[in-house]
């Protein structure tokens, strides 16, 4: 017979916050004109052609990159090389997932956006 639970652990689930699924969380509008800030350089240590610089370019440019800081660049970098490999027809399996992952994790996907509480908005003026 297993051990009965103690409650007095901290970890113990007696002591976790209830989870309320029908909690709303507010939404944080994104603006479609997409993020005027400067675009980082993309990281040193190899060359990036022509294409992967606009694609670069595009991702720090997008509504999401609004919600970034500097700690997506490598984020940002790793989905760029993937993708330049996925177009190129030279990713393997596990590259094509780590794409789609990093997509996730920058909110580049309708599920994303709505995992994070994002919603791109129409400027309104």
């Amino acid at each position: 017979m297993a051990a009965p639970r103690n409650a007095a652990k901290p970890r113990s689930r007696v002591n976790r916050r209830p989870v309320t699924s029908g909690a709303r969380v507010p939404l944080v509008d994104l603006p479609a004109a997409g993020c005027a800030l400067p675009v980082p350089e993309p990281p040193r240590g190899r060359t990036w052609t022509r294409e992967e610089r606009d694609r670069w370019q595009e991702l720090w440019e997008s509504p999401q990159a609004t919600q970034w800081d500097d700690t997506c660049r490598g984020t940002v970098a790793v989905l760029v090389t993937f993708e330049a490999a996925i177009f190129a027809g030279t990713a393997a399996a596990w590259q094509a997932q780590e794409a789609r992952y990093a997509a996730e994790a920058l909110g580049l996907t309708p599920r994303a956006l709505a995992q994070l509480g994002w919603r791109i908005v129409e400027d309104e003026s």
